[in-house]
């Protein structure tokens, strides 16, 4: 059962990363693609009203923490401290900018507060690949005992570690490019003129930098992790993941110029976080300081009568999530003729 709950807990951290990242994407490239005003609020309604429905996949994550791996929850809230109120911070301000900007008149504060959607965006996207980078890379956990990480110590990848260091930080900057690319590619079609091409070159630009930087980072990770590029290509669905990534990688360079970006972006970043996931388990946080300190799904779980019984309330759950999803995106579906009309998200 803990086996399945990891597997949740994989579905609930794509599904968040694929949904909000291309969000979070399409708001750090608005300072790129958008030349003015109105351009801007095409970007915020292109992103549409799901943002705050694609935010319930986080929460759903912490949910899935906290009733299968509470142990798990509670070491990486305690030793990410600081690293999780900047996310909160990012988040607020995420969130209060993308609102509040749609409420006002006045052209400065406006201009003020997609600076601040941009800003707390691409702070986001670079916060979120450090995450993957620090889960990768592993963490000091001893037996028995708490553990906190500093923000960063001298940048070495080895004891002491920190939140940032050279391979945390080049996951931090993939995961911005990567999360810019599909932002981009996700609302291509839903742009017009000049913007729409603006978007599409830095679509073409940000993969290409992206699959440099991919190499790069799984070079890096072949020195800080090397069991870990094993375990994915020994696994068939760590070898059905790459698969469909290179099948995606392949019909994305195909639609570059013209042709539909949305599915192929998709299934690229999807599928790399499945072979992430298909490699890493049934490890859920890795101990750089001893073996024994690392949280399993056997050791991390929680008592088996709550797994079942949550087990069975989760698909209602997620059928009635998935379903709030479906009508409002049937509801807002249109294009964007009318972006000049208001400033607001939606």
């Amino acid at each position: 059962m803990a086996d399945l709950w990891y597997a949740i807990l994989a579905f609930t951290v794509i599904g968040y990363v694929v949904l909000d990242g291309r969000n979070l994407g399409a708001g750090a490239l608005m300072p790129w693609i958008a030349r003015d005003e109105r351009e801007r609020s095409a970007v915020i309604k292109a992103i549409g009203p799901l943002w705050t429905w694609h935010e319930v996949w986080l929460l759903a994550t912490g949910g899935v923490l906290f009733v299968a791996f509470p142990r798990v929850l509670a070491t990486a809230l305690s030793g990410f401290y600081l690293a999780v109120f900047l996310l909160l911070w990012c988040f607020i301000g995420r969130g209060i900018s993308l609102e509040v900007s749609s409420h006002l008149d006045d052209r400065l504060w406006r201009r003020f507060f997609h600076t601040v959607f941009a800003l707390s965006s691409a702070a986001l996207a670079v916060l979120l690949g450090a995450t993957v980078g620090n889960l990768v890379r592993g963490v000091p956990l001893q037996p028995g005992e708490p553990f906190m990480l500093p923000l960063f110590v001298d940048f070495g990848a080895s004891l002491p570690n920190g939140i940032l260091d050279w391979y945390t930080l080049s996951t931090g900057v993939l995961g911005l490019v990567m999360l810019a690319a599909h932002g981009a590619s996700s609302i291509v079609a839903r742009l017009e003129g000049p913007m729409q091409a603006r978007t599409r070159r830095a679509a073409r630009w940000l993969w290409l930098v992206g699959g440099v930087l991919l190499a790069g980072v799984t070079i890096g990770t072949l020195q800080v992790r090397p069991d870990l590029m094993a375990a994915i290509f020994s696994r068939p669905l760590g070898l059905a993941a790459t698969a469909a990534v290179a099948i995606a990688a392949a019909l994305l360079v195909r639609s570059l110029r013209a042709g539909n970006l949305f599915w192929p972006s998709h299934v690229i970043l999807a599928g790399l976080l499945i072979g992430l996931a298909a490699g890493t388990f049934p490890v859920l946080l890795y101990s750089t300081a001893d073996p024994a300190g690392t949280l399993t799904t056997a050791n991390a779980a929680a008592a088996e009568y709550g797994l079942v019984k949550a087990a069975a309330w989760w698909p209602i759950a997620a059928l009635l999530s998935i379903g709030y999803a479906v009508f409002v995106a049937r509801y807002y579906r249109r294009g964007t003729e009318s972006l000049s009309d208001s400033h607001g998200p939606y």
